[in-house]
């Protein structure tokens, strides 16, 4: 296994159909099956899409960073959930709207056991439909679906959009130089704050990587904030999202994005979409006990087995 970073790859990257795991607490990839679920938002149609599960062990190193293993296992069994262990989707959003089938991340994809592919299928789209690809950030479980199994790009009619600073950031990272070679052509960045696409805006949330970002999804008076990783454990991040994660490029613009952002989403209500929140992952940030909790807003198909 070739010496790597957690912060460079968030623990799991695909190097042609080879599975690279890295770091002391590395994320192991469990296989899960295609699943869409349908959802309205004002006019719109949404997706929630499956694409595969991660879960990490809880030894601190990942969740509760400076912590003792014992007090995330204190947090995690508050909650009802194993103590040993975290478990995290990994999905991604698809929304269709009027001349426009737009998706948001791309999962592991396949060389990982993503199931992305058989996810939009599952909500009646092909790779080929999709017109739009909207990236929160560069790590491997959200741009490595972009490329298919024979490295090709997946998605070859779609502009993939992405953050100036995401896209830098993305091309210096010596591990992404074979998915950068097969996407730039489709590549268009921005700067965060205007809108890429009617009801479809970029919200800046720096510091889990240096262009990390959230889409905000309006119809009509409807919202909800795809805020990509500045949550990832339904439990552990917004219990104590004080406590640094081993993911975040940069621990304190992490934390302070995390504590801010939850913060505004508890005091508004907006729905959310979490990329790694149990399973389909939209819900809400509510207050809990002087931090936060998750509330799921559809029901879940199976029964938690972790987080």
């Amino acid at each position: 296994m070739a010496a790597c970073s957690w912060k460079g790859v968030l623990g799991l990257w695909v190097l042609a159909s080879t599975l690279e795991v890295c770091g002391p607490a590395a994320a192991k990839p469990a296989p899960v099956a295609p699943e869409a679920k349908a959802f309205r938002l004002g006019s719109l149609q949404l997706f929630a899409l499956r694409d595969a599960d991660n879960v990490v062990a809880n030894d601190a190193m990942t969740f509760g960073v400076g912590h003792s293993p014992a007090e995330v296992a204190a947090v995690l069994r508050k909650a009802g959930a194993p103590d040993g262990q975290i478990t995290l989707s990994v999905d991604a959003l698809l929304v269709r709207a009027p001349g426009r089938v737009m998706l948001f991340d791309t999962g592991l994809g396949p060389g990982a056991h993503g199931v992305l592919i058989g996810s939009l299928a599952k909500a009646g789209v092909a790779p080929a439909d999709v017109t739009d690809i909207f990236i929160t950030h560069s790590h491997g479980d959200h741009v490595g679906g972009l490329r298919g199994p024979t490295g090709a790009p997946a998605f070859p009619q779609a502009i993939v959009h992405m953050s100036a600073r995401e896209w830098t950031f993305m091309q210096s990272q010596p591990q992404n130089a074979a998915l950068v070679r097969a996407i730039s052509a489709q590549v268009k960045t921005f700067e965060p704050g205007g809108e890429l696409a009617p009801g479809v805006t970029a919200v800046a949330l720096y510091g889990h990587t240096p262009g990390h970002v959230g889409y905000r999804i309006a119809s009509g008076d409807a919202r909800l904030l795809d805020m990509g990783d500045v949550a990832h454990s339904s439990i552990v991040s917004l219990a104590e999202p004080e406590w640094a994660v081993e993911y975040d490029t940069d621990a304190v613009a992490g934390r302070r994005t995390r504590e801010a952002t939850l913060a505004q989403l508890a005091r508004t209500h907006e729905l959310v979409f979490g990329p790694h929140m149990p399973f389909p992952g939209v819900g809400h940030v509510v207050a809990s006990g002087g931090a936060y909790a998750w509330r799921p807003a559809l029901p879940r198909p199976v029964a938690p087995s972790g987080d």
